[in-house]
């Protein structure tokens, strides 16, 4: 049998960071973004219920694949086993939230 892949992807969204699971990550759906499928949350039987967790099951209900720029992404590490998803805000005295910049720039288009 083949062996299972995990992957641990870390990201940020909206000033906060992201922490999820997923069976399959990979970078060639859309140019400057990582495609996320196959989302990999806790069992549903466990009596004790992670509340971030729960926002994160609920925010991706019904979502096949989802697709994250590439400047977004903190970490990717391919795990053992999932361990809980979950939201971190981000620490920080400002409430400032930074433009997202491109990491790749096209060439310039103009002529000389």
């Amino acid at each position: 049998m083949a062996p299972r892949h995990i992957y641990k992807v870390i990201f940020m969204n909206q000033g906060k960071i992201y922490e999820v699971y997923a069976r399959k990550v990979s970078q060639e759906g859309f140019w400057g973004f990582i495609e996320i499928e196959q989302l990999v949350f806790g069992e549903r039987s466990s009596v004790v219920l992670d509340p971030s967790e729960e926002k994160l099951k609920d925010e991706f209900a019904g979502v096949k694949r989802t697709f994250i720029p590439m400047h977004a992404v903190v970490r990717i590490d391919e795990v053992a086993r999932e361990g809980t998803a979950k939201i971190i805000a981000m620490d920080g005295a400002s409430n400032v939230t930074p433009f997202p910049m491109p990491v790749y720039t096209p060439g310039s288009t103009t002529k000389k």
